[in-house]
């Protein structure tokens, strides 16, 4: 098998393992959203753990990158809470779709923060996936609009992480860095954890450490999937956690997206669709 048909089964697992991690936040109820992100990240940072003593490297990376890995863990935690919020409170697909907008957010993060050159392909395709947001959003002055904002946040912060990720580059282990911020996000959430504590059922118990399980299959597939492929060769494959989405959507939850959403989608996966192919033909 080549390299390049070995990422794109890695990215295809790792978008199903994230798909299957906000199932499970979301079947876990009325958890308190902050009690959900505490649990999804203590399984991932025990198993991030295991692989940084294996391999006998740094728990906290090197002392030159602390600030990297603090800012990075520090956006990555502030994302986090605000998709699982969105998981609550959305579609099931709607929420997977407007997290679905960092790559786009990262592009414009680079150009403004690392001077990375933007080509007149990406912004067209940021201009495209803007307005599918929209469609997915219906904009409406109340109160229900918040939990779509908080989606779209969500995506911000998350390409604020990933453009930190770009500055640390290679030097630090991949397992390091997912420990570093699994670890850093235990500790800053559980003060509220314990102050606001809900009692939860043994089914919800076993949801959150199911959401965590899979949150970690995804973390690992999307980080090994890019050793073995390019990012702009295979990227593309990630979207395929929507439609994992949609089917549980409709499957475990009876959400049907309306046609406005799908039509939000579609949009989007053509702007990523059509900067897949100017990627690969640049």
């Amino acid at each position: 098998m080549s390299n390049r048909n070995k990422g794109i089964i890695l990215l295809l697992l790792s978008a199903f393992g994230f798909a299957m991690m906000a199932a499970f936040v979301k079947l876990s109820g009325d958890v308190p959203t902050i009690q959900k992100t505490l649990f999804r990240n203590i399984v991932s940072a025990f198993i991030a753990f295991g692989f940084v003593v294996y391999y006998k490297e740094r728990l906290f990376g090197k002392k030159e990158n602390q600030k990297i890995l603090l800012l990075r863990s520090a956006l990555g935690t502030i994302g986090m809470v605000l998709y699982f919020y969105t998981i609550d409170h959305l579609v099931l697909s709607d929420a997977d779709m407007l997290n679905k907008l960092s790559p786009f957010l990262t592009i414009v993060f680079s150009a403004i923060f690392l001077k990375e050159r933007v080509r007149f392909f990406q912004v067209t395709a940021i201009i495209v996936a803007f307005i599918g947001t929209l469609f997915i959003i219906k904009p409406a002055l109340s109160f229900d609009i918040i939990p779509y904002l908080a989606g779209v946040l969500s995506a911000v912060f998350a390409a604020g992480a990933y453009t930190v990720l770009r500055v640390l580059g290679s030097k630090e282990k991949f397992y390091t860095v997912v420990f570093y911020f699994s670890f850093f996000t235990t500790v800053v959430l559980l003060p509220f954890v314990i102050a606001f504590y809900e009692p939860m059922s043994k089914e919800q118990w076993i949801y959150l450490l199911s959401a965590g399980v899979f949150a970690t299959v995804g973390q690992f597939g999307i980080t090994m999937a890019y050793k073995y492929a390019p990012a702009k060769e295979i990227s593309i494959f990630f979207y395929s956690t929507v439609i994992y989405s949609a089917f549980i959507s409709i499957f475990l939850f009876g959400q049907i997206p309306d046609v406005f959403s799908i039509i939000g989608y579609i949009t989007i996966f053509a702007a990523s669709f059509y900067m897949f192919l100017k990627n690969n033909k640049a």
